[in-house]
């Protein structure tokens, strides 16, 4: 769940085409958090700058027998609402939710299983940019590990050569940032659960406007390509891309209450709200021209940092999604297709009931508050 309120544009209607105006980034609130001060929050503390540790022991596992629990009771009924057929496993890249186990895992475990490559590109949600006044770049990890709990899972060498093959104001490399962020380690877990020998390169996504994360995606597809490339690596088989958001925040603390305080009308039209989205520019053939469709309408472009519909992944998604097309269409493939598969909210099914094995909520649920879970897969035939 994002757990940062920021102000709300209502919106009203979808544009498919913005012109790019000189963006005004938002002032970093204050000097940034230190290392010191970010892992004094954490669950478990990174280990210097050889183990990066886990932020939300709470709301995720953090033991092997909590993750197995949790596993086995995600595909206990009920199911989620299907959105369509579920494709077969080795799929190029999902998108997957981010809330608690107890509200999300039986999202989680009707995606995330559908991938099967062994290097897995993480495409994140920096909640705290602000804090830290990132904008306009990829941020990556240091660390050449990070915990889990069945077992540590290394990072690719194949950052990097990423990096070495990056513009150099395209990214930063920072351990605080990272430390304070939830959104990749919630699905690293689950898929370092069905695949013991993954690899990863974690990115998280700070503010940036529509033609910046497309040039950034540009220059990461194309490195990306030209290493799977001289590895002989192939989409899907070899690497996937896993893009980490949650679908509507709804609720007065949220600053988003487009349909009312919230109650049962309020519920279903923020949920057709969500279906309409993933229905619509995230599924078929992927185009820019749906990605940006699909940023619009969460937030303002000339303005990115204003919200317009509180997608907490409202910048991982367009940049998981270029990344996917700038990548595709360097390896000769046709453009990955969008298939949505499931949907759920934090009050749309009962709790996993996982509270005894110690886990638990980080914020509360009910019809004034609720968040969306989207799940979807994008393909890509040879």
């Amino acid at each position: 769940m994002c757990r940062i309120a920021i102000g709300i544009f209502l919106f009203a209607g979808t544009v498919l085409v913005f012109a790019q105006a000189a963006l005004q980034q938002p002032a970093p609130q204050g000097p940034p958090p230190t290392l010191e001060e970010v892992r004094t929050a954490m669950g478990i503390p990174s280990q210097g700058m050889d183990l990066r540790g886990q932020q939300d022991k709470v709301g995720f596992a953090s033991t092997s027998e909590q993750m197995a629990k949790v596993w086995e009771l995600s595909a206990a009924p009920p199911a989620p609402e299907r959105l369509g057929e579920t494709p077969k496993s080795g799929v190029a890249g999902v998108i997957c939710p981010h809330d608690d186990y107890i509200y999300a895992g039986r999202i989680y475990r009707q995606v995330l299983p559908l991938i099967s490559a062994k290097t897995i590109i993480l495409v994140g949600v920096f909640h705290k940019y602000r804090k830290f006044g990132a904008h306009d770049v990829l941020v990556f990890d240091p660390y050449p590990a990070w915990r889990s709990p069945d077992g540590n899972v290394p990072v690719s060498p194949i950052r990097d050569e990423l990096l070495a093959r990056l513009p150099k104001d395209d990214f930063l490399k920072d351990a605080a940032m990272h430390d304070s962020e939830h959104s990749l380690e919630a699905l690293l877990f689950w898929l370092r659960h069905a695949r013991p020998d993954i690899e990863i390169v974690p990115v998280i996504v700070p503010v940036a406007g529509f033609a910046r994360l497309q040039e950034l995606a540009d220059h990461f597809g194309s490195a990306l390509a030209d290493i799977m490339k001289q590895r002989n690596w192939k989409l899907g088989r070899d690497v996937a891309v896993a893009i980490s958001s949650d679908a509507v925040h709804y609720g007065s603390d949220f600053k988003y209450t487009a349909f009312g305080e919230g109650g049962v009308d309020a519920y279903v039209k923020a949920c057709d709200q969500d279906r309409s989205l993933l229905k619509g520019p995230l599924a078929g053939p992927l185009t820019v021209a749906k990605v940006q469709q699909f940023f619009a309408i969460c937030v303002n472009p000339d303005q990115p940092a204003d919200y317009r519909l509180p997608w907490c992944g409202r910048f991982s998604i367009p940049a998981g999604m270029l990344i996917l097309d700038r990548l595709t269409r360097a390896l000769g493939l046709p453009a990955p297709v969008g298939e949505p598969i499931a949907y759920g909210t934090s009050i749309s099914a009962p709790e996993l009931p996982v509270r005894d094995i110690g886990l638990g909520q980080t914020a509360q649920a009910n019809l004034y508050h609720f968040v969306g879970y989207p799940a979807l897969a994008f393909t890509v035939k040879e």
